[in-house]
């Protein structure tokens, strides 16, 4: 009896392990991967829902320079991914979605590549058709920043530059990134 409460118990401890994954699969890690070096990640640093999001430069497709924090008044999406990464792959297509329909309006998506060279990221959405702007994140200053250990991670980030939501893992559909950014631009103004 006791050994098989003993084995019941186990089978349940490694299902629970295995439900309470954030992204799925481990190896998803960037930082523990080996992917990014040199970089050192702090849980207490996290951003968090209801905080004023990070600020951080980046260049624009057209070679400007810009910042999150001018992004103020628009609603932001900001998604942290790799070429390398199966759940990023997954969601892509309902990003680009979401972009060709919104492009125009007073969305920002900002599509953050984590690690990997220009080549590589503009190969990528070349082979798939993708449109959207990415932006390089090659030493991983922006993902340290938000504390980013699994990817696709997602933040949205309202007009006044709140963290709303933020998504661990891939948006399954169209519809869930739809409903996220529904949340995002009703969000009344403080």
């Amino acid at each position: 009896m006791k050994k098989t409460l003993t084995a019941i118990l186990a089978i349940l401890l490694a299902l629970g392990l295995a439900v309470s994954g954030c992204s799925g699969e481990p190896e998803q890690n960037v930082f523990a991967r080996g992917e990014i070096t040199g970089v050192s990640m702090d849980s207490t640093q996290s951003p968090q829902i209801g905080e004023l999001a990070p600020d951080f430069y980046f260049e624009t497709p057209e070679g400007g320079a810009t910042s999150l924090s001018e992004l103020k008044g628009s609603p932001v999406l900001v998604n942290f991914w790799a070429t390398w990464c199966g759940p990023c792959v997954h969601e892509m297509p309902f990003i680009q979605q979401v972009y060709e329909e919104r492009q125009g309006e007073e969305l920002a998506l900002l599509a953050i590549n984590i690690g990997e060279s220009p080549s590589q990221a503009a190969d990528f959405m070349q082979s798939y058709g993708f449109s959207f702007p990415v932006l390089l994140d090659s030493q991983a200053a922006v993902a340290q920043r938000y504390n980013i250990q699994y990817i696709p991670t997602t933040f949205l980030i309202d007009k006044e530059g709140i963290i709303q939501e933020m998504k661990v893992g891939s948006f399954q559909s169209k519809a869930e990134i739809e409903s996220s950014l529904s949340k995002l631009i009703n969000v009344p103004s403080g």
